[in-house]
C-alpha cells in the first residue's frame, strides 16, 4: 500500500454540539497513510470533537467523512471516563474489543510493556496515579494495533522518562498517528504536517512541515492579515472623511459622496477577519487567607506505593506562609493519593492549622461538580464577597464569557475546566494551596500568567508538576523526593 494513499478525508463537514454552538463549518482536509500529524487549535475549538467524528462517535450535520475500507482506528483519550473508574485493569482492556478475546492477558502485557507500565491486572483503575492512567489510556489504543492512532494530550501526567518513551514510540510507529498536545517540543520531534482548527472560522487548514515551522508560518500569515487590515482601515477612514465633507456641500458633490460610500463598502468587504490565536488570560492574584502566622501544615510521615504495597515513611516537612514544597517522584509512587488526603485533611502524619482554607487543583477536576454550571461554581467560590458583576468581570479575565457561564462543567473541554478551576481558586482565599499537575490541558500562552499568580501567592503551597519549565517559574523552598524511599 502506498504511503500517499488518503485514508481519512473530510468533505465539507459541518458539526455543532447544539444549536448556536458550531464546531466545524464545511471543513475539508485529508490524512495520508503512515503520516504523523499534529492537530492544533485554541482551547475549546473542537479538536477532541474531530477525533470523535473520525471514530464515528459523533456524526456530522452535513458533508461526508470518508474512511478507507478496512482501516482500523483507536483513540487514547485525555482522561478515563468516570463511569469506568471502578473497572479493573483487565476489565478496562476488555472494553477495547467488541468480542471476547481469549488471550487478553498476553495482549495486555505486550501493550503495557510498550508504555513502560507494570500494574496488577486486577487493580482498580481509580487506584492508579494520573501518570499510570495516562499510560493505560495509551496502552488501550495500542492493544488494538490500529491503522490510525489518535492521541489526545498523551503527555499529560507523564514524567520525563514517560514522555521520552512515548516520543520514541511515535517515531517508530509504522502507521498513521494524529496527536493533540500543548507540548511544543514533543510535537516538533515527530510532526510531518499540521491540521489547524480555527475557532473563529470553524475551518481546518492543512500545512506540511514540522510543528515549529508551521506555527511560524501561521504567525506570519496573521501578521500579514493584520497589516493589510491596517492599510485598508486607514484608506477607508480617509475616504469616509472626504465623503462626509462632500455630502455637506450639496448638489453634484452629494452624488460624488454617494459613489464614494459605495466604494467604501467594497473596501470594507476586503478586510480580512483576523484569525487571532488564543487570547491570553489576564493577570490575576490568589489572595491569601488572613492569618496570624505559624506552621500552616506539618507533615511527619507519608505513605508511598512500593512494589504495589503501601509503606509509611518518616519525613519532616513544615510550611509557613510563603513557603513552597515541590513533591516529586516517579509515576505510581503515590503523589496524587497523598495530595488527595492532604486536601481532605485525612493524610496520616498530617497536621493542618485549625481554620486553614485549603484550595485544591485536582488534575482530573473531579472535585468540581460536573452537573453544576460554571456560574454556580464561581458563585460558590466567591462566598458573597462581591457582586454578580464582580464575579462576571473576574470570569472574563479567564476567557469565561456569558455563554460559558451557563455551561455545565461536564460539557467543557479539559482546558476550559482548568481555567474554571483557577478562576474558582483565585476567589477562595486559601491559606494552603495544593496543585496537582496544574499545567495539564492548559494552553501554553496562559502558563506564564498562572505561574506568576502562584509565585506571588503568600500562603503555603504544595506542588506536583512534571513540567520543569513551569517549576522554574515558581520559587520552591523545599523538595520532597518520594523516589528516594524506593532505594531503601
Amino acid at each position: 500500500m502506498s504511503n500517499n494513499e488518503t485514508i481519512v478525508k473530510f468533505n465539507n463537514v459541518s458539526f455543532e454540539w447544539e444549536p448556536g454552538r458550531p464546531i466545524l463549518d464545511e471543513a475539508n482536509f485529508s490524512i495520508r497513510r503512515s503520516s504523523k500529524i499534529t492537530l492544533m487549535g485554541q482551547n475549546g475549538a473542537g479538536k477532541s470533537t474531530i477525533f470523535e467524528l473520525i471514530m464515528g462517535d459523533s456524526k456530522p450535520e452535513s458533508g461526508a467523512i470518508n474512511i478507507s475500507s478496512n482501516v482500523t482506528i483507536a483513540s487514547a483519550r485525555q482522561v478515563i471516563p468516570r463511569d469506568q473508574m471502578d473497572l479493573t485493569v483487565r476489565e478496562f482492556f476488555e472494553t477495547c474489543f467488541k468480542e471476547k478475546t481469549y488471550d487478553i492477558d498476553v495482549k495486555i502485557k505486550s501493550a503495557l510493556d510498550i508504555t513502560n507500565l507494570t500494574v496488577p491486572l486486577d487493580r482498580q483503575i481509580k487506584s492508579l496515579s494520573g501518570g499510570q492512567q495516562a499510560r493505560l489510556l495509551l496502552a488501550s489504543a495500542l492493544i488494538q494495533n490500529p491503522d490510525v492512532l489518535l492521541l489526545d494530550e498523551p503527555t499529560n501526567n507523564l514524567d520525563k522518562a514517560g514522555i521520552a518513551h512515548l516520543t520514541q514510540f511515535i517515531k517508530d510507529y509504522p502507521k498513521t498517528c494524529i496527536v493533540i498536545s500543548h507540548d511544543a517540543d514533543f510535537l516538533n520531534s515527530f510532526t510531518e504536517g499540521v491540521l489547524y482548527l480555527d475557532v473563529f472560522s470553524k475551518k481546518v487548514e492543512q500545512y506540511t512541515g514540522d510543528y515549529f515551522s508551521v506555527v511560524k508560518e501561521i504567525q506570519n500569515r496573521l501578521e500579514r492579515e493584520r497589516m493589510k487590515n491596517a492599510r485598508l482601515e486607514k484608506d477607508i477612514a480617509r475616504r469616509q472623511e472626504q465623503a462626509n465633507f462632500f455630502a455637506q456641500k450639496g448638489g453634484h458633490l452629494r452624488d460624488v459622496s454617494a459613489k464614494m460610500k459605495k466604494q467604501i463598502a467594497v473596501l470594507e468587504q476586503d478586510i480580512v477577519e483576523v484569525r487571532r490565536e488564543d487570547k491570553t488570560i489576564r493577570d490575576f492574584k490568589i489572595i491569601c487567607q488572613d492569618d496570624s502566622g505559624g506552621d500552616i501544615i506539618v507533615l511527619d510521615s507519608v505513605t508511598i506505593a512500593k512494589n504495589h504495597k503501601f509503606v509509611e515513611k518518616k519525613v519532616n516537612v513544615r510550611l509557613t506562609k510563603k513557603e513552597r514544597l515541590l513533591l516529586v517522584g516517579p509515576n505510581g509512587i503515590g503523589k496524587t493519593t497523598l495530595l488527595e488526603k492532604l486536601a481532605s485533611g485525612h493524610a496520616k502524619g498530617e497536621h493542618v492549622k485549625e481554620g486553614t482554607q485549603i484550595s485544591y487543583y485536582r488534575q482530573d477536576f473531579s472535585n468540581l461538580d460536573f452537573n453544576a454550571t460554571v456560574y454556580q461554581i464561581l458563585q460558590k467560590a466567591m462566598q458573597d464577597r462581591g457582586t454578580e458583576q464582580t464575579m462576571r468581570a473576574h470570569a472574563s479575565g479567564f476567557l469565561i464569557d456569558n455563554e460559558m457561564l451557563k455551561t455545565k462543567i461536564g460539557s467543557l473541554s479539559e482546558g476550559q475546566k482548568g481555567l474554571v478551576a483557577f478562576a474558582a481558586i483565585s476567589l477562595q482565599r486559601p491559606g494552603l494551596l495544593i496543585l496537582d499537575e496544574p499545567t495539564n490541558h492548559i494552553n501554553f500562552r496562559h502558563i506564564p500568567v498562572i505561574a506568576k499568580a502562584i509565585d506571588e501567592f503568600e500562603g503555603a503551597l504544595i506542588l506536583v508538576s512534571h513540567s520543569p519549565e513551569f517549576v522554574e517559574q515558581v520559587h520552591v523552598d523545599q523538595i520532597l523526593d518520594l523516589g528516594k524511599f524506593l532505594e531503601k
